[in-house]
């Protein structure tokens, strides 16, 4: 089993910036990529970003190339998901999930562990 837990949501106005963190617990965190996603009322969970293992490769959905930026320390069992330049649009709550494998997947069914989600609202 791996726990997640993530921080860092929260109110911040367009054009600013946050960070999530997302803390791990449980079975050895370097075993497992993770990814970013996100979800608003009435809609399928959308997928942010993800990370392999080691940290090496990132994927980002289109809608966050170039402003989100996926990192990782595994000396500290914690991915963090930095978003810059946020929009209104972004408002959702923000999840992070865990999967085992080589490949870096989109597909929410795909990862085994889940976060409780952080809530991030963009105002106008």
């Amino acid at each position: 089993q791996v726990q997640l837990v993530e921080s860092g949501g929260g109110l911040v106005q367009a054009g600013g910036s946050l960070r999530l963190s997302c803390a791990a617990s449980g079975r050895t965190f370097t075993n497992y990529n993770v990814g970013w996603f996100r979800q608003t009322p009435g809609k399928e969970r959308e997928f942010v970003g993800a990370i392999s293992w080691s940290g090496g490769m990132t994927s980002y959905a289109d809608s966050a190339k170039g402003r989100f930026t996926i990192s990782r320390d595994n000396a500290k069992n914690t991915v963090y998901l930095q978003m810059n330049s946020l929009q209104p649009e972004d408002t959702a709550v923000y999840y992070c999930a865990a999967k085992s494998g080589v490949f870096l997947t989109v597909t929410s069914r795909t990862y085994d562990y889940w976060g409780q989600g952080t809530q991030v609202t963009v105002s106008s």
